[in-house]
């Protein structure tokens, strides 16, 4: 058994002969009864409220997680380095001695990997060399790649304005290639849904789903066509070839453009065009459907999972709690949510935290912010936004003890 196998009364009772006292003292001291503290150790009783356990750990001269069994981490924060990688966006000249294209490769598959287990410390170190290296090479490519990391880990550390800028770099590198200027604008809309700012999103997000997407997929002057619907899409895009400028094959496009189409999704709920999200949704739908196995080159972790996962939010922005439940419950327990990468997943969580409480779902939003931890402890200890999760959460009373833990994990005070 390991230390977090054991019961928390257990780990009590250890305490507690430690320290050389009985159970009558440890009640004494705590102002309860000798029964109460027997329940305890039994586990008779659940001690699940941090203000008591701390109460506890106290007397016992022992920290909180010790209890927990958890082991003492120091306090999570926003890792330092950003002033580094702005001053790489700063850099105009040209570096001398570009890599070789296989060093260079297997730099940007690093970085990615890096962002992919939520690895920000580690990863705001190598984005400044990153950087250097892919404005040495002067490949369209290596530059996209190394821009849209840089934009989507400052748009998590919290800099989301420097984001905006490094995506727009990711744009202006891509050139005249359509895929390429698709993925970059991927990054260009999630910096600016960082920014609250989701009309522009949406006004950057269509038309470069638009450009790569089969025409059957396209939307009217009012960005949705109600006139083709899921099952009419999905077979045109089973037959259909990809569209110009996608270089590999088709598929590779879609995945792209479905990624744009959630994307937009979401700025469309954030915008409370209810019934516009639920369309682009669908339409996602359609393509996610369609694909038929792909390289993932451009990082879009794009699929059937990602869409439905999408439409939890929706259904939780829009205040349909019953159908974000019913949603939620039911895409976590896929094969497919747990391939997915831990930056995603815990990313997720975080925003269905969110969701939680504004459904005033307290214990539902403790519960994700403790899951996210668990599968990306860098998104839920690094990120200011969850940080205020987290912070609204462990004002309830009586605060979960996971999210309390974790409050105090981030500095934050009860």
């Amino acid at each position: 058994m390991t230390s977090d196998d054991v019961p928390i009364g257990r780990r009590v009772a250890r305490w507690r002969v430690r320290r050389s006292m009985t159970q009558q003292m440890l009640a004494d001291r705590l102002r309860r009864s000798k029964s109460w503290v027997d329940k305890i150790e039994r586990g008779a009783r659940t001690l699940d409220r941090y203000s008591v356990i701390q109460e506890v750990a106290h007397v016992l001269r022992v920290e909180p997680e010790v209890l927990l069994g958890q082991p003492r981490s120091t306090p999570a924060g926003t890792p330092g380095g950003v002033d580094d990688i702005r001053a790489a966006l700063a850099r105009y000249d040209i570096p001398e001695a570009p890599p070789q294209t296989d060093e260079l490769r297997r730099q940007v598959g690093h970085a990615w990997l890096s962002f992919q287990h939520a690895h920000y410390g580690q990863l705001v170190r190598v984005v400044p060399g990153l950087l250097d290296a892919a404005r040495a090479a002067q490949r369209a490519e290596a530059l996209v790649q190394a821009y849209r990391i840089t934009s989507s880990l400052l748009v998590k550390l919290g800099e989301a304005d420097l984001g905006w800028l490094a995506a727009d770099r990711a744009m202006t590198a891509a050139g005249d290639d359509r895929l390429l200027a698709a993925a970059a604008a991927i990054s260009v809309g999630q910096a600016l849904r960082a920014q609250d700012r989701d009309r522009l999103a949406l006004a950057a997000l269509l038309p470069a789903a638009n450009r790569v997407l089969p025409p059957s997929a396209h939307f009217c002057d009012q960005e949705v066509c109600g006139a083709c619907g899921d099952q009419t899409c999905r077979k045109r895009l089973d037959h259909e070839g990809g569209s110009e400028g996608e270089g590999q094959g088709g598929h590779r496009g879609w995945a792209v453009g479905g990624t744009l189409l959630v994307q937009a999704t979401l700025a469309a709920a954030g915008c409370g065009e209810h019934r516009r999200a639920d369309e682009l949704i669908d339409r996602a739908a359609g393509v996610a459907a369609s694909l038929r196995g792909y390289d993932d080159t451009h990082r879009t972790c794009f699929g059937p999972v990602a869409v439905e996962l999408a439409r939890v939010l929706i259904a939780a922005q829009r205040g349909d709690a019953a159908e974000a439940l019913r949603r939620h419950s039911s895409v976590v327990r896929r094969e497919g949510w747990r391939r997915l990468p831990a930056e995603y997943r815990g990313a997720y969580l975080v925003d269905v935290a969110r969701a939680y409480l504004h459904l005033g779902d307290v214990r539902g939003a403790a519960r994700a912010l403790v899951d996210a931890d668990s599968i990306a402890p860098a998104e839920v200890r690094c990120r200011a936004s969850a940080r205020t999760v987290i912070a609204d959460v462990a004002r309830a009373q009586p605060a979960p003890a996971g999210v309390a833990r974790l409050a105090t994990l981030v500095g934050l005070t009860r």
